[in-house]
């Protein structure tokens, strides 16, 4: 009786012992040895009584910040924009057709509804993913098919006009939210001092110092270093621990790349461009697809230029085009082609605010870059690209040069109409101005991509619609 009540009692409070227990052990050893293991296993957990991590965390483990959804605060403006904006537009249109069966026009919107809110749970789990533009359009689609399907299987009478018109609409703001949460860090930033701390203080803002090389580092989540002066005897140990503990460990220059979108241009070497797979194949293929945009656009980009010819020589006559040489790819130079929109015999000089030289109605021109539509020739001879780092004259180049030899890296890759500095940082004036350029320009050479030309594309198309960049 003894013994069925004391195997009784191990099989409840150790099942997994008394499972791999065999009744030769049983019979060999006898009552009181298994008495004694129940005992040492009842001191063991009197030792560790915690099951919940509890007991690593007071003995110094550290407890992250639950970043996801701290993060995924970012989307809500953009989702709930994209809530309201696809169910006034899906509701509009079914409205206008007449449609009274409201229980399932509610129902089709609510589903919609969950769409850019599933979207924004996926992408916040992809913060480092290198391409935000076509992960947020691959899935958006994907989710919105899925939603689609749903209706279709549940037999909701549903408008696919109506849906045809969300569509854009979810993903066009699906890719300015992932974007714009690629380009936030929301986490506990500290810099270490070093000989440059005056120059990163003053750019990075209020970010905490850490003077202390013993210091705690519990709440930390991002430490900034320099390089040249970190990796050395006096900061190894907090590197270390910072490294173990599971702490993001970056150059200060890096974060800045990240928040401003540039480079730091002293620190900058070539060898610093680490490509991958992906960024070669595009690199193969963005002349092919330079050429494909080019002859597709020719129904429209053709009557306009012939009109804006047109315009020029009923104003000053021949010569309509401006050739100029300019510094191309590898340091090449060749002739660019420009519509002329300033008086004869008053180019060359680099243009002002309010430039007398500029002809009546030709500063519309400019800013909406009707003057560029020559270069499309540029761009089928190989000269150019649609996108890439604005072409130079040589003047500027060599002047730029002096101050900065390394201005010469901006032909690393093909020139193009327009570019990331182009639509960042604006026109330049000045040779300062120029080198301060140069640090958009490496920035693109850095992540050419895709995704990144998606988005000069996009910001090109808002600079010429607002005017801003052109004189």
């Amino acid at each position: 009786m003894t013994f069925a009540r004391g195997l009784k009692t191990r099989a409840q409070r150790e099942p997994w012992y008394a499972l791999g227990m065999s009744f030769r052990s049983i019979s060999r050893y006898g009552i009181q040895v298994s008495k004694r293991k129940v005992w040492q296993r009842r001191r063991y957990v009197a030792r560790y009584p915690a099951r919940d991590l509890s007991y690593i965390t007071d003995q110094g483990g550290r407890i992250r910040r639950h970043q996801y959804l701290r993060e995924l605060r970012t989307f809500f403006g953009p989702v709930a924009i994209a809530i309201a904006g696809q169910a006034s537009i899906y509701i509009w249109i079914v409205a206008r057709a007449g449609r009274t069966d409201w229980q399932n026009i509610l129902i089709a919107v609510a589903t919609l509804a969950c769409v850019p809110a599933c979207a924004a749970a996926v992408l916040s789990a992809f913060r480092r993913h290198g391409a935000p533009v076509v992960s947020s359009t691959i899935v958006g689609t994907a989710i919105f098919s899925l939603a689609v399907t749903t209706l279709s299987a549940l037999r909701i009478p549903v408008s696919y006009l109506a849906l045809l018109w969300c569509y854009p609409a979810i993903v066009v703001i699906m890719v300015y939210a992932n974007l714009r949460f690629h380009q936030m860090i929301d986490a506990r930033v500290v810099l270490i001092p070093s000989a440059r701390l005056a120059e990163a203080t003053r750019q990075l803002g209020g970010v905490r110092v850490l003077s202390d090389p013993e210091a705690d580092v519990k709440d930390i989540e991002i430490i900034l270093i320099d390089p040249d002066a970190h990796y050395s005897r006096t900061w190894s140990a907090l590197l270390s621990r910072c490294y173990l503990g599971g702490i993001e460990v970056m150059p200060w220059t890096r974060y800045l790349e990240i928040q401003r979108g540039r480079v730091d241009v002293s620190s900058f070497e070539i060898t610093h461009l680490n490509y991958s797979p992906s960024q070669v194949l595009y690199a193969r293929f963005k002349r092919g697809l330079d050429i494909l945009a080019v002859l597709i656009s020719l129904p429209v980009t053709l009557p306009v230029a012939g009109l804006v010819a047109l315009f020029l020589y009923a104003l000053d006559g021949n010569p309509v085009l401006f050739v100029q040489v300019r510094r191309g790819y590898g340091g090449q130079r060749f002739r660019m082609y420009k519509f002329r929109t300033m008086y004869k015999g008053t180019g060359g000089a680099l243009t002002t605010v309010g430039d007398a030289r500029i002809m009546p109605g030709c500063r519309l021109l400019r800013k909406l870059r009707l003057d560029e539509l020559p270069q499309l020739f540029n761009i089928l001879r190989g000269d150019m690209s649609l996108i890439g780092p604005r072409p130079v004259a040589e003047y500027v180049a060599k002047s730029s040069e002096r101050v900065e030899p390394k201005y010469a890296l901006r032909s690393l890759v093909l020139p193009g109409i327009t570019g990331w500095a182009q639509v960042t940082s604006g026109y330049a004036a000045t040779t300062e101005e120029e080198i301060e350029k140069l640090s958009y320009d490496l920035y693109y050479i850095k992540n050419l991509s895709f995704d990144l030309d998606l988005i000069v594309l996009f910001k090109t198309i808002r600079t010429v619609l607002f005017g801003s960049g052109a004189r």
